[in-house]
C-alpha cells in the first residue's frame, strides 16, 4: 500500500488581503450618499408599477 500523507496535505493558510482605505472630503461623501438616496428611489418607483401577482426574477 503507497503512503497517502503527502498526497492529502491541508494547503497553508493565507492572510487576509487589506482592503483600499480611501479618504474623501466631505463634500464627495454627500455627493455620493445623494447618489445612494436617488438609486434607491428609483427602484422603489420602478417596483411600484411592476405586477403584484407576477413574482421578480
Amino acid at each position: 500500500m503507497t503512503n497517502t500523507s503527502d498526497t492529502f496535505k491541508k494547503a497553508p493558510k493565507r492572510k487576509p488581503a487589506k482592503g483600499k482605505t480611501v479618504t474623501v472630503s466631505p463634500e464627495m461623501r454627500h455627493a455620493y450618499a445623494d447618489l445612494i438616496k436617488e438609486r434607491e428611489e428609483k427602484e422603489q418607483a420602478y417596483g411600484r408599477h411592476l405586477r403584484k401577482d407576477e413574482p421578480r426574477r
